[in-house]
């Protein structure tokens, strides 16, 4: 399994952007699906974006397409997400995730690797 860590969270006002990072160790990350998924107190943990291993295919909960973009380099074993258009329901702690397989998907127990999260904060 791949070790993640993520950076990049804070606390922004409403229409702000942020850009998150999950740097993962190993040699196989081009080997993994990968994804963040967030959680809101008091919420089960959500689906937010995956992105195939090749950076090719990408998919997006109904709630942040068109606001957010997930992309990876392989070359330096790191996944991004960038988040425009901020809105206070966005405050979660997101969560980066790996999946070693060529199928990207988006139900919470098929992914195996996870990050220790990051705190965003949308101020209205």
């Amino acid at each position: 399994q791949v070790q993640l860590v993520e950076s990049g969270g804070g606390l922004v006002q409403a229409g702000g952007s942020l850009r998150l990072s999950c740097a993962a160790s190993g040699r196989t990350f081009s080997e993994y699906a990968m994804g963040w998924f967030r959680q809101a107190p008091g919420k089960e943990r959500e689906f937010v974006a995956a992105i195939h291993t090749s950076g090719g295919n990408t998919i997006y909960a109904d709630s942040v397409k068109g606001r957010f973009t997930i992309s990876r380099d392989n070359a330096k074993n790191t996944v991004y997400l960038q988040m425009n258009s901020l809105k206070p329901e966005d405050t979660a702690v997101y969560y980066c995730t790996a999946r070693r397989s060529t199928v990207v998907v988006t139900y919470l127990a098929g992914w195996g690797s996870w990050g220790q999260g990051t705190q965003v904060t949308v101020s209205s």
